[in-house]
């Protein structure tokens, strides 16, 4: 049984404000809008950075809030307070956290493919500062075993149902080796304790890996020498579809992808255009691309690197309608298939008309 169950409920599904200017809101989650990021550093301010929930947003107390790691894995069980992980040695690591549905509404609009889920334009995206513990350390801390082969995080939102299923609490393994490279056991996000949609008191950041390994509310962590399974990688997040193995294939890793920071559908003026965006990727980013016309591509300059690398490239805008593109490394044209929608990573074409 997990500790620190929620001390009040909120209000809605996301306690922080939603203005129609920063947010796409989609039932129990919130897409950032790219035009809201435009004047932003390359920091998400909390007030804009994307929410993505499975149920709703507890509201946990901090001084009662424990972190529980045990299990076959482990020598040396322990039980850590929120002052505990604070006192332990501590880093910062700047990390873009991205929902593997990101793009999603793209299989549909550019490829023809209806998929379920949230409809996510480009929006589930943010980069942010994250200071925490290594998770390596508390392992090491807690006597990880040799034997040991997985590290099962769970959340302490609420259980979450779907089709009448009771799935249990948001929880999904991470190998031992990933556990022990860069994985953060964070409590702060751009230098202030994590907001309540953020993951207070504590969350994994898991730099590169789709945004459901960075399990927020953290409340336990299981180490295993055998391995560890949930609903989150056996049913949910798994590539499924004609190019894929019957049992589908785990989704691990994100894919390289590029914003422009625009409206959709966005109307400029004719003339000289100065167009900003954002490209990121596990890998870092080596090259950004831009094409106005749909034929030529020209390289844009890059602004600013970190977590995800802002660019800009000029543009003398012409009246009419145009479609703008942004490739990133070796971007494709279209993307593979899978029934869910997960990891689209074809370049986007942005609607844009000039007047």
């Amino acid at each position: 049984m997990l500790p620190s169950r929620a001390v009040a409920a909120a209000a809605s599904p996301i306690v922080k404000p939603l203005p129609a200017s920063d947010f796409i809101v989609h039932g129990t989650n919130a897409e950032t809008r790219w035009e809201a990021l435009r004047d932003v550093g390359s920091l998400v301010p909390v007030s804009k950075f994307f929410v993505r929930n499975h149920t709703s947003t507890p509201l946990l107390d901090g001084s009662a809030w424990r972190l529980r790691i045990f299990g076959s894995g482990v020598s040396r069980p322990l039980s850590l307070s929120l002052r505990d992980l604070r006192a332990l040695p501590s880093c910062t690591v700047e990390a873009v956290i991205e929902c593997a549905g990101n793009g999603r509404s793209f299989f549909t609009t550019q490829q023809g493919q209806p998929v379920p889920g949230t409809p996510w334009k480009l929006g589930a995206v943010g980069n942010a500062r994250w200071r925490g513990v290594p998770l390596r350390e508390l392992l090491r801390l807690a006597g990880v075993r040799e034997s040991a082969v997985d590290v099962m995080p769970a959340g302490l939102d609420d259980e979450y149902v779907s089709g009448g299923v009771n799935h249990g609490r948001v929880r999904r393994p991470l190998p031992v080796s990933k556990a022990l490279d860069d994985v953060l056991v964070a409590y702060e996000m751009n230098g202030v304790d994590l907001p309540a949609d953020h993951g207070y008191p504590a969350r994994l950041v898991v730099p590169g890996w789709v945004g459901i390994a960075s399990i927020k509310w953290l409340g336990s962590l299981e180490v295993s020498s055998t391995p560890l399974h949930s609903p989150w990688d056996t049913d949910f997040y798994r590539l499924l579809g004609p190019s894929y193995p019957a049992a589908g294939t785990l989704v691990t890793s994100q894919v390289a992808k590029g914003a422009f920071e625009l409206p959709w559908e966005a109307t400029l003026t004719a003339g000289r255009q100065l167009l900003t965006g954002r490209a990121w990727a596990p890998g870092g980013v080596r090259r950004i691309s831009v094409s106005t016309d749909g034929r030529t591509w020209r390289r844009a300059t890059p602004v600013s690197g970190g977590g995800w690398t802002r660019w800009q490239i000029p543009w003398r805008a012409t009246p009419g309608a145009h479609v703008l593109r942004v490739r990133v490394d070796d971007q494709p044209e279209s993307a593979p298939f899978n029934t869910q929608g997960y990891l689209f990573g074809a370049v986007v074409k942005h609607p844009v008309t000039v007047v």
